[in-house]
């Protein structure tokens, strides 16, 4: 994901890019919506994983697009949106739902924040849903409008909650998995919601912009003896395919992926008794998926190509998705797409490369298969 773009792409940028480069980061590599990202700091990005893994690890994931929806339609529109139920949300919780096109097929995953059933907060990544939602907006009591201001501190691994705990009024561990607060966190008004991308758990700390760099200081600071890091997007990345976390639209190349495709089916409400974009079509098309989602762990010491093509018994069955070579797993692991007559676990498939890949499917997560992290008991 390190190519380089040129300088026109970028639209925006976190006001932490003064630590990034501090830390080693160029931030002249791939944006992604529209901002420059972190990819990499000096410090090595297994030693990262470790510390996301072990201790605690800190990223900016402000490059997520945070779109406020408010007004008396802010519920039904955002409702026609997604295919959850988004009238069960309750203020101070959250879901991730699917947003797919007449078709039945996905054109973004959002996350739903609600604040209160008329304040809606929509967190996503680079897909359809501003166009989308403008269009449905259209005579509409509400109003649309992506946040400029808010930056996002991802604090992720078993120390954060010692890390944040101290500084907070209420019990941290009292606050739910896609719940979310807000309060003050080092004298600073933020919104703190347990959640993150790493397969572990924490905390992300939304803020304004000018207390972005103050609050960034303050929790590596408190965060140092209990072995907190600065974490860059290299390490999200590997920490996230341990986790069989998928990325849009990278896990879906096919363009036209449907949510049962790619084991999305928690983020379709079947009883949904409200109607949204691609309702019928993405109904219908449960039961007739032309390919699964699965896990690959390959014989090989390093990361198999994206993109490369699975082979059983000289026959195309299907593609890698994403990849990576877990150093913390000491393993070579992907996640991919093949047809569902060949999905069980402990097929045996090839790997098409410069040397093909012996690779067999195992059950994901790679890390943590029971989520016991992110969800203790």
């Amino acid at each position: 994901m390190n190519n380089p773009l040129p300088k026109e792409s970028i639209t925006r940028n976190s006001v932490l890019n003064v630590r990034h480069k501090e830390l080693g980061s160029t931030l002249d590599g791939e944006t992604w919506n529209g901002m420059p990202i972190p990819w990499s700091y000096h410090t090595d990005v297994n030693d990262e994983v470790v510390a996301v893994r072990t201790r605690a690890g800190l990223y900016d994931v402000t490059g997520l697009n945070i779109v406020n929806v408010t007004g008396p339609a802010a519920l039904k529109i955002i409702d026609k949106l997604v295919t959850i139920d988004v009238t069960k949300l309750e203020p101070g919780t959250s879901r991730l739902a699917g947003e797919v096109n007449e078709e039945g097929a996905l054109v973004d995953d959002i996350m739903v924040i609600c604040d209160d059933k008329e304040h809606y907060r929509l967190s996503h990544g680079s897909g359809a849903t501003q166009q989308t939602l403008a269009e449905l907006a259209k005579g509409e009591d509400v109003t649309v409008e992506q946040d400029y201001d808010v930056h996002i501190l991802s604090l992720q691994g078993p120390r954060s909650i010692d890390i944040l705990d101290p500084e907070l009024d209420f019990e941290l561990a009292e606050l739910p998995y896609f719940k979310h607060i807000n309060t003050t966190l080092f004298g600073r008004e933020v919104v703190i919601a347990r959640g993150g991308y790493s397969g572990e758990r924490g905390y992300e700390v939304y803020c304004s912009a000018a207390d972005a760099v103050y609050l960034w200081d303050m929790i590596l600071e408190k965060g140092q003896p209990y072995g907190c890091i600065p974490a860059s997007w290299d390490s999200l990345d590997l920490t996230r395919v341990e986790a069989a976390l998928l990325f849009f639209p990278f896990d879906m190349p096919e363009g036209d992926t449907t949510p049962w495709e790619v084991n999305m089916d928690w983020c379709v409400d079947l009883d949904k008794p409200g109607d949204y974009i691609g309702k019928e079509a993405v109904l219908k098309l449960k039961g007739r998926e032309r390919f699964k989602q699965i896990g690959l762990e390959c014989m090989t010491n390093q990361a198999v190509d994206v993109g490369a093509k699975l082979f059983i018994d000289g026959k195309e069955v299907g593609l890698v998705t994403s990849s990576s070579y877990s150093q913390y797993l000491m393993k070579s692991i992907a996640m991919a797409h093949i047809k569902p007559q060949y999905s069980q676990l402990g097929t045996a498939v090839t790997i098409d490369s410069d040397k093909p890949v012996k690779a067999n499917i195992v059950n994901m997560p790679f890390y943590d298969p029971m989520r016991m992290r992110t969800h203790p008991k």
